[in-house]
Order: structure tokens, then sequence, then C-alpha cells
């Protein structure tokens, strides 16, 4: 178990290139100060390459979320520094840069899906370019529903259509807290499935957040399992399985041991510590 995490990317697309896609050094984040200070984050260095798929696993309030958080500007870093294709993140997002996806879709309930889609191009002012989002329809499988509403959908449609908002605008980076979480085990595959392949069409820089093991392994290129809190990187695994992966990747010898290692390695420390708050 080691911080001295190495370049993460494993298997990523073709024309992904060797630039570094998402930079993070010495990140942490604490909230409060003195005695009632809470450490979410000791220091956290990764680096993932452009076009890379990277999840982050582990335990609740290991503080994984509030790194996504800092990652999209949303929050900032206590100290430490968080670098997109070089920039500043919050940069990408002035830029309509950076697609996020959460577990809650977010969809506005008053649109259709077409125009839940368009959204982000509105807001960033961006031409209406009803070509580009059929094309987006039609690769999150959604033709046929353009004009249904979100109360119409099922919940891993929704989620769908959350995927294809966040990549409207043809982002840098995406990414992904727990898109799949409130979903059964049967629409949850099926929909890694779906999101491995819009990913390998689109080549975008992703990070994951899960904590599914399953779900982490057949996804990404490298886990990064992370240790309660104050969360830390206990060991970065690279995924050596070959693209598209397929569902019965998952009964296979090889896959059942790759997820039993990130298992042991995700339940190799204790409890977190009892500093009195929520690392997220």
């Amino acid at each position: 178990m080691t911080n001295d995490v190495r370049e993460a990317g494993h298997a990523t697309p073709p024309g992904s290139g060797g630039a570094h896609g998402l930079d993070l050094r010495g990140v942490t984040k604490t909230y409060g100060h003195g005695k009632r200070a809470v450490y979410a984050l000791e220091p956290f260095s990764l680096t993932a390459k452009r076009g890379s798929f990277t999840a982050m696993l582990g335990p609740s309030g290991c503080g994984k979320s509030t790194l996504l958080r800092m990652i999209a500007d949303l929050e900032q870093p206590s100290t430490g520094e968080i670098l997109v294709d070089g920039e500043h993140p919050g940069e990408l997002r002035r830029q309509h840069q950076m697609g996020v996806a959460f577990q809650d879709s977010a969809l506005l309930p008053w649109r259709s899906v077409d125009k839940n889609i368009r959204l982000p191009l509105q807001l960033a002012g961006r031409a209406d370019d009803r070509g580009a989002v059929q094309q987006l329809i039609d690769l999150v499988g959604l033709s046929g529903f353009e004009k249904s509403t979100p109360n119409q959908l099922s919940g891993g449609m929704r989620q769908r259509v959350a995927i294809a908002r966040a990549l409207v605008l043809e982002p840098q980076l995406l990414l992904l807290d727990e898109p799949f979480g409130a979903l059964d085990e049967m629409m949850r595959r099926r929909l890694n499935i779906e999101l491995q392949r819009i990913w390998m069409e689109r080549a975008t820089t992703t990070v994951l957040v899960t904590h599914s093991i399953q779900e982490a392994v057949f996804l990404a290129d490298t886990v990064v399992v992370m240790s309660p809190r104050p969360g830390r990187i206990l060991e970065r695994v690279d995924v050596p399985f070959p693209r598209p992966r397929q569902p019965e990747l998952m009964s296979s010898l090889e896959f059942y041991d790759l997820c039993g290692h990130v298992s042991t390695v995700l339940f190799s420390v204790g409890e977190p510590n009892d500093s009195g708050g929520d690392g997220r």
C-alpha cells in the first residue's frame, strides 16, 4: 500500500494520447479549525491520461465524493492543486468543458428528453445543434423517446438522459458520482455496458465514484482504492481486460480474482477515525 501513485490509464481508447487529462497534486480537505477540525482527505496525488476512465472506490465517508466535487470546482481543496489538461477546473467550468452526472438525474420535470439534453447548450449560449442532440439520444439508446418527460421514463432511462446531457457540450472531463447507485442490479449492469460503449465512442476523460467493486473493475482502466476517513490512496489497481468488455467477463475467474484483490485492499484497514464530522 502506497501513496506513490504512478500514471493512471490502461487500455485507453485509440487517439487518447499520453498527455495528462487529470492531475491532482497533494490535494487535502479539512473542515473546521483546531480541535474541531475534520480531516476528510490526506495528501492525495494522482495523474490520469487524457481519455482514460478512472474509478474511485472506498467506504462511505472516505472523501471520494468530496474529491469529485473539488475536481468539479464545486469545493476548493484546503491545500494542493488540481489541473485538467493543464488548467484549473474553474476554467473548464467557465468554458462549459466539464460534464457532471450524479445519482439523482436532476432532470427538469417539465422538459422533454431532447429539451433536457439541450439545456446546457442554452445555458452556454451555444447554437442549438439539433443534429448533435439527436445523435446523443441515439447514442444512449433513447430514440423514440425524444418528446417524453421524465415521469414517463424508467430510472435507468432518466440516468441515460442525464449522461447525454453531461456529454452534449463535448466536455474534456466527465464526472460521475454514483450515477447508477439507486438502480436494481440488472439495470445497473445493463447501464454499465451502455456507459462503456458511450465512453469508447467519445474517449472523454472520465472519473467515476462508486461503492460497487464489480462496477469499478468492469468500467475503469484504473481503480483507485481509498481508505476510510481521512481518505488516502491505499492502492491504484490497473485493470488489464481488453475492450469492449462483454457481460460474460463478470463470470470469469480473472474478473473474480481482480475483484477479490480490490476487496482485500478495501477491507485491509479499520474503521474511519471518529473526528466528529462527515468526510463525505
